[in-house]
């Protein structure tokens, strides 16, 4: 078996449905044969995985499956290796700091999950 990293995209659609610029970019480890069996797992996830729910103010949300937005196959795990980038623009890069290190400081005590136990 092969490992791949997978990049699954959401669109996130809430209310009426005038906001539909919000994706989500989720990152899945894959284990496969091949790269076409990839494809398919990363796929199925992601048709799984897609759902519909009211939140608290009682609004319509939905997280809609898009595809695939890249596949990389994993030939050897790396210490410090980047498995992904993205820029963040923010109108209000203070706020955006001070999320990241509030962030930073609950990882550090303990008060978020520190690994993924993935059944």
């Amino acid at each position: 078996m092969n490992w791949y990293l997978a990049k699954i995209i959401y669109q996130i659609r809430c209310g009426n449905g005038n906001r539909n610029g919000q994706f989500d970019e989720q990152l899945r480890l894959i284990s496969a044969s091949d790269k076409i069996e990839a494809i398919q797992k990363a796929q199925s996830i992601g048709r799984k995985e897609e759902e519909i729910f009211f939140n608290q103010k009682q609004q319509l949300v939905q997280w809609k499956f898009i595809n695939i937005a890249e596949l990389y196959k994993l030939t050897e795990l790396i210490d410090g290796a980047e498995l992904y980038s993205r820029i963040e623009e923010s109108d209000h890069p203070d706020s955006y700091i001070n999320i990241i290190h509030n962030k930073a400081e609950q990882i550090i005590s303990g008060k978020t999950l520190e690994q993924l136990d993935l059944v």
